[in-house]
């Protein structure tokens, strides 16, 4: 009897004072989670509400820096209700100071790629190398293809990626070895248009012009062009064609839908002026992400 009683004179206690701590920091945290998540549908919700057509790079930085600071806060909570519940259990914490420091030297060891993952997260945030919403290509550590699609979630440790294809790419920061940001500032859409060795390259370089000058004119498209279109001239040349490259600078994610828009245009073009059509242009499919490098839209 006298030990159930000593059982429940500690857990009207320490015990219940334990409860209320894993309970404290449970409802803490989550509040953290939900607080954080309110500013960052705020931010989304105000890039959407705004007239710009992309998201600025302010905006990007802040849905980051919110998520990380998030993740942050919610570590620390949940570490600082770890001592306080130690210390309840009446595990002295300063006796704990030696071992510590043991496991912690070999955690150090063990732990190596997570303190990378962690530090390389810091400088990505603070460099703003990337942030939400931009369309990325990231080669990793001994990965043979980049991870390509859209940035949906950056913390300290881990970024994850959201492919043209719906999957969810998740690569731990200190593995990232090269990262290509095909949204940041301005972009450019690349043309190659490929036109039989026989033809008259000068009246293609006039139409090629004249097509880029109808798009600067378009109301629809104009907004997404930060200039004119321009023709740089012959690109490439074989045995069979030659290859007349069409460059036109772009608002950062805009240039997979000028460059369809452009392939389009030069199809119409050239089939009003009785021209052959440049069978690569009209028939060559375009994907969203680092791969529309491989179909020479960039």
């Amino acid at each position: 009897m006298d030990a159930f009683g000593d059982v429940l004179d500690w857990l009207s206690g320490r015990g219940l004072e334990v409860v209320l701590i894993i309970v404290g920091s449970v409802l803490l945290a989550r509040f953290v989670a939900w607080v954080g998540t309110r500013v960052t549908d705020r931010i989304d919700r105000n890039a959407t509400e705004s007239d710009a057509l992309v998201r600025s790079e302010a905006a990007k930085h802040r849905h980051s820096l919110t998520q990380v600071l998030t993740w942050a806060a919610v570590v620390l909570i949940y570490s600082i209700s770890v001592f306080f519940v130690l210390d309840r259990l009446g595990v002295p914490i300063t006796g704990l100071v030696a071992p510590a420091t043991v496991l912690g030297v070999g955690l150090g060891f063990g732990a190596q790629r997570i303190v990378g993952d962690v530090l390389a997260g810091f400088f990505i945030i603070t460099e703003r190398q990337y942030g939400f919403g931009d369309v990325v290509a990231i080669q990793v550590l001994g990965g043979m293809e980049p991870a390509s699609g859209t940035v949906e979630d950056v913390t300290l440790r881990v970024t994850r990626v959201r492919s043209p294809d719906g999957e969810v790419v998740t690569v731990p920061n200190g593995q990232i070895v090269k990262v290509i940001n095909l949204s940041r500032d301005w972009a450019r859409a690349v043309v190659d248009v490929p036109v039989p060795t026989s033809a008259d390259v000068n009246r293609v370089n006039e139409v090629l012009r004249e097509v880029g000058r109808q798009a600067f004119r378009d109301p629809g498209l104009r907004p997404l062009l930060l200039d004119p279109p321009s023709v740089m001239g012959v690109e490439s040349l074989d045995l069979e064609q030659v290859n007349i490259r069409v460059v036109a600078r772009t608002l950062p994610g805009k240039q997979f839908e000028v460059g369809r828009d452009l392939r389009a245009r030069v199809v119409q073009a050239f089939r009003s002026q009785g021209m052959q059509v440049p069978q690569a242009t009209a028939t060559e499919p375009v994907q969203d992400g680092a791969t529309a490098v491989q179909e020479r839209v960039r």
